[in-house]
């Protein structure tokens, strides 16, 4: 299978994992988008619009904010289910379940539980250092790797391969900006 076949197949399989709980729509991911709503959306629309409603005066302020806020909301919320659509938990979990064995990091008789906060650590911190390579943020995550590995008695050194091939599937489906 290529490269570009595998990218295929594990965007189909995200997306139809993503079933709303009340219409069984594929793509539906509440929590992201009402992040997004809340956080880039709803906090970022207030201040472009008010900032731009000010030119009117007082009323302008406050007509211009809550213009911003609904279509920074809106916007937002899309921000936020995109995201959200790019790693779906479960899938990961599933997929490093089913093949964590067969890598070569990993200490033979080793659970799952063992190397799960790794795994779970390098999807998550290729979302937020998602304009840097995993050399180039290796230092910050070995600096809080102790805050994410749970119950891993896993050391940074041990860890990293793991967080490492984590961060690089996400890659696969995400190239970062600095890549070419």
């Amino acid at each position: 299978m290529t490269t570009s076949q595998k990218t295929e197949e594990i965007k189909k399989s995200q997306h139809d994992a993503h079933r709303d709980p009340l219409s069984g729509a594929a793509g539906s991911h509440a929590v992201g988008t009402g992040v997004g709503t809340l956080t880039g959306g709803v906090i970022g629309g207030v201040a472009a619009g008010a900032a731009i409603g000010t030119v009117a005066g007082p009323v302008g302020t406050l007509v211009g904010g809550a213009a911003g806020a609904v279509v920074g909301g809106v916007a937002g919320g899309l921000a936020g289910k995109a995201l959200a659509e790019d790693i779906d938990p479960t899938i990961e979990h599933g997929f490093w379940r089913a093949t964590y064995v067969a890598r070569p990091y990993v200490k033979k008789g080793s659970s799952y539980e063992e190397y799960s906060p790794a795994y779970q650590y390098g999807w998550e911190s290729r979302i937020h250092y998602s304009d840097k390579s995993f050399d180039e943020s290796e230092p910050i995550l070995a600096r809080h790797w102790p805050e994410h590995q749970a119950k891993s008695t896993l050391t940074w050194e041990h860890a990293k391969p793991a967080i490492r091939d984590s961060w690089e599937r996400v890659s696969l489906r995400k190239p970062s900006p600095t890549k070419k």
